[in-house]
């Protein structure tokens, strides 16, 4: 019989080595144990689509912009579906508001800030088997063997009326949608996390949208030690005249991508009528041996389900994406990306040259 676990102590979730022949293991398939901090890291591979310059820029700043990773036309074609998800009229600023029924007050938040409950659309997943963005996340992680994220959208209105951000209580410690850190940064190790967004519609200052503070980032070893033992391990307390913060620009289909330790949020809309609309889409080293993961994911992007890995995606409160379209077509790379194919395989679930939208599961799955 197996020893239970000590009264008062918790059980350690049981990490998982990467299908990587550079080492990550992780839990959960968003925050990574290194041998080496990405900030840090020495390359193996040679780049695919970043420069010497742009690698030079990630490392000290803790972000990387790749123009146009997908077309701008498949951007603005995202940007139409997300309008029309939602019932919205791009020409009625009055339709933004409309009210309706909140199931919690998490849905209430989301609905603030312009998060887009679909998860599982084509168009979605042909920015996630894109290779130019396949290719830039191969290069910030020196790694090919990667998942991409089941993430979402953002159509974010200005902030005003029932999206006005005064409706959520504030907090004196935590996450903080303006200025945030995706992991726990008093962390004696700190995990390697990495998030990325693929711009919809051009920047525009007042519309608001990603900002980060990339002097932080550069500068973030020697100021963690002037702080005090008790200070906040994901909101970032500074003079922002020290340390500024920024908004990079962004046009249609271009893509961010930063790393967790860079503290960032996204700012108010502040416009009359401007939207500022992304994709969320990263990727990570591929789990393949958590097979619960793996096939929680599979089942996600068969059956059209919301995906478990986050407690903030709750799904469409109107009508659910699995009632509305089919399942997504993968291509062989997007099936790798999915976990429904290996990187190690030489048996592909998807066929060479062609694409299918209900392929057999893969033997390991």
């Amino acid at each position: 019989m197996m020893a239970s676990t000590a009264p008062g102590r918790t059980r350690r979730p049981r990490l998982h080595r990467a299908a990587s022949g550079r080492p990550y293991f992780s839990a959960d398939g968003e925050s990574y144990l290194a041998q080496t901090a990405l900030r840090e890291l020495k390359k193996d591979h040679p780049l695919r689509v970043l420069s010497e310059e742009d690698f030079a820029h990630w490392q000290t700043y803790g972000y990387v912009i790749v123009r146009e990773a997908i077309p701008a036309g498949s951007a603005r074609r995202l940007l139409d579906f997300t309008w029309d998800f939602q019932g919205l009229d791009p020409d009625r600023p009055e339709s933004w508001y409309e009210d309706r029924p909140f199931r919690s007050e998490l849905d209430q938040q989301l609905h603030v800030y312009g998060f887009v409950e679909a998860y599982h659309h084509q168009l979605l997943w042909d920015s996630r088997q894109s290779q130019r963005v396949y290719d830039a996340f191969a290069d910030v992680w020196d790694c090919e063997e990667l998942w991409v994220t089941l993430d979402r959208l953002n159509l974010n209105p200005p902030n005003v009326g029932n999206r006005d951000r005064a409706l959520i209580e504030p907090t004196d410690r935590g996450f903080d949608i303006e200025l945030h850190w995706d992991i726990d940064t008093t962390l004696g190790v700190p995990p390697q996390r990495v998030q990325g967004i693929i711009a919809l519609n051009d920047t525009r200052p007042e519309t608001g949208g990603f900002q980060c503070c990339p002097e932080l980032f550069r500068q973030f070893d020697e100021w963690k030690v002037r702080q005090p033992a008790d200070r906040d391990p994901l909101r970032p307390a500074i003079d922002r005249a020290e340390l500024p913060v920024v908004r990079p620009e962004l046009h249609p289909g271009d893509l961010l991508i930063w790393n967790g330790l860079l503290a960032h949020g996204v700012a108010r809309n502040a416009s009359e009528n401007g939207v500022r609309a992304v994709q969320y889409l990263s990727m990570m080293p591929a789990l393949e041996e958590h097979t619960r993961l793996r096939q929680s994911r599979v089942d996600s992007w068969r059956h059209l389900r919301t995906p478990r890995w986050n407690r903030t995606l709750v799904g469409d409160p109107v009508l659910h994406e699995s009632k509305r379209y089919p399942t997504a077509s993968l291509t062989e790379l997007g099936s790798k990306l999915l976990g429904l194919g290996s990187w190690h395989d030489t048996d592909e679930s998807v066929p060479a040259g062609g694409q299918s939208g209900e392929p057999s599961c893969a033997a390991s799955v």
